[in-house]
Formats: C-alpha cells, sequence, structure tokens
C-alpha cells in the first residue's frame, strides 16, 4: 500500500520529464552493466550485493558514464528505453549498497523518493524514471524490466538492456515474469497475479481488460469468466543466498 501511495503521489504531478542538455548524446555503450550484471547476478536474478560492493567503483564509473551523457530527446525510442532502463537498475543497486546489509528495501527511507541519480546537471529519484520518464512512453512492458531489489519483483537479467535487442528482451521479460509460479499463478479459469499488474492496471490495459494482455504472453490463456485475485508482495532483498 505504501509503494502504491508512492507512486501514485508521483503521477499526480502533471506531465513528464525531459532532460534537456548540451552534452546529450544518441547512443550510449552499456556494456561495462552487462559485465558488472554477468558477475553478480544468477540466471534467475538473485544478486550477489556483497559482490556488487567489492566492485562498487565500477558500478560508480558506469552510473557516472550515464550523468555525463544523457539521452537526447531525439535518440530512437528503444535507445531511450535501454538508457532508462539500465540507469534505473544501476541505480537501485547503488541505492542498496548505500545502506547494506539490510532485509528489504523499504527498510530505507523514501527509497522511490531520494533525488540520487544525476543526469546532466540535475538530479532525480527512482520514481522519477520510473513515473515520470518510463511509464510515459506508453510501453507497459518495462514493469517486466525494472527491478526493485525485492524477490516478487521482476527478475533482474544478467545482462544489459540494448536499443538493438529492446524487442526480444522485453518480450521475453514479460514472458519470464508472467509465466513465473512464484510471481503469478495462472489457471483457465481462476489467476493470483503479482500485485504489479493491480498497481499499474492502467499501463495494461489501454487497449483491452487486463486478461487479454496476460494472455499475450501467458503460457495457459486465461478464459473470458477468469476470477482475478492478487498475491501478496515479498519485499525481501532479492540477494543471492
Amino acid at each position: 500500500m505504501q509503494y502504491f501511495l508512492l507512486f501514485s503521489l508521483f503521477m499526480s504531478c502533471s506531465g513528464s520529464i525531459a532532460i534537456k542538455s548540451d552534452r546529450a548524446v544518441a547512443t550510449v555503450d552499456h556494456s561495462e552493466w552487462t559485465i558488472l550484471l554477468q558477475k553478480h547476478v544468477d540466471t534467475v536474478g538473485n544478486v550477489d550485493y556483497g559482490g556488487f560492493a567489492k566492485d562498487r567503483q565500477l558500478l560508480q564509473a558506469y552510473l557516472s558514464k550515464l550523468a555525463k551523457n544523457p539521452i537526447s530527446e531525439r535518440a530512437s525510442r528503444n535507445e531511450r528505453l535501454a538508457y532508462y532502463i539500465n540507469l534505473y537498475n544501476a541505480g537501485t543497486i547503488e541505492l542498496i549498497l548505500d545502506h547494506y546489509p539490510l532485509k528489504s528495501i523499504k527498510d530505507i527511507s523514501r527509497p522511490w523518493g531520494k533525488e540520487m541519480i544525476p543526469i546532466g546537471d540535475k538530479r532525480y529519484s527512482l520514481g522519477d524514471i520510473e513515473h515520470k520518464i518510463l511509464r510515459k512512453m506508453k510501453e507497459p512492458r518495462i514493469h517486466f524490466a525494472i527491478n526493485c531489489a525485492s524477490y516478487s519483483c521482476p527478475q533482474l537479467l544478467n545482462k544489459a538492456f540494448t536499443a538493438a535487442t529492446m524487442e526480444m528482451q522485453l518480450t521475453q521479460a514479460a514472458q519470464n515474469f508472467i509465466n513465473d509460479p512464484k510471481r503469478n499463478t495462472l489457471e483457465t479459469n481462476t489467476a493470483a497475479l503479482s500485485e504489479i499488474f493491480r498497481w499499474f492496471k492502467k499501463d495494461f490495459t489501454q487497449n483491452g481488460p487486463l486478461r487479454s494482455y496476460i494472455n499475450l504472453y501467458a503460457d495457459s490463456p486465461l478464459e473470458p469468466q477468469v476470477k482475478i485475485t492478487y498475491r501478496n508482495y515479498d519485499w525481501s532483498l532479492n540477494e543471492a543466498k
């Protein structure tokens, strides 16, 4: 509920954020982020935060590169998606390391409201990036791509998002999340869904009912009369054991 109220507050602000800078670029290389992810995130999204802590200078160097090279508003949609998805995920790791060790991101005061991510000459919060930039791009699959450092979140992929592979990666992320029995239980006439589908229902129902959106990626399609409930969200840190 706290999370729902928080993003509702963000969305009550009108308009989206326009990043303007004389240093804005059309493309950014995210290979450093892939190297870190491959090293410290396993194939199911569990994160070795202790390992990230040892490589924190490399993480901060990557975040600094993004800060110094804002993506241009004229860059392709996929380039902008890659920039902000990777920035959100790397920024979340950095936020966790600021307070590590901890049991949950919700142990941090205002984790999505802290203006701790520089882009150009300004600073933004994770909430700004999610609600005022990524959601304004009208791509619901971003909810399966960004990771909030919790077990019920979509898994953190161990490879950076790139413009060239964006469509494939977003589709795979949607399929992985929707068909993951730890996050969603899909049966013909009943469905126990992640609360992500309740919190952001508006994003998923732009072109039809929620059931129809789920069926785009579900291995077992839901019937029209399906009864939908929502599962409790596990905010425990998605840490590798």
